[in-house]
């Protein structure tokens, strides 16, 4: 039998978020992720049809939250058009995940190994 969480096993999350609206308020609004799988989290994921909207975005956050670079990761989707950066870290006791998700533009291959 499994156990029933409570909105109260979110308060870490939840209290994260609360001192990021106050502490960045003019930063890009991201999409905000809870979830009862990973209690401690708070996902922050900026989209964009744009690689300089949300990749920028992403750096905004980077630095707000004292993200080295060191701890930032860049794969693409399987779809082979969307950017994805992720990084994680702490922030008021919360696991905060980062991500931005972005379309890259296909470049042309010219046939001599090098993009146009």
């Amino acid at each position: 039998m499994s156990k029933v969480l409570t909105l109260d096993t979110l308060t870490v999350p939840l209290r994260a978020l609360r001192l990021i609206t106050v502490d960045f308020p003019d930063l890009p609004a991201p999409s905000l992720g809870v979830s009862t799988v990973y209690p401690n989290r708070l996902t922050l994921s900026l989209h964009s049809m744009s690689v300089g909207d949300s990749f920028a975005a992403f750096e905004q956050w980077r630095d707000a939250l004292d993200i080295g670079p060191d701890a930032v990761t860049f794969h693409m989707q399987c779809d082979g058009l969307t950017g994805v950066l992720e990084a994680l870290a702490t922030y008021a006791g919360a696991d905060i995940e980062l991500v931005a998700y972005a379309h890259v533009p296909q470049t042309v291959n010219t046939g001599t190994g090098v993009p146009a």
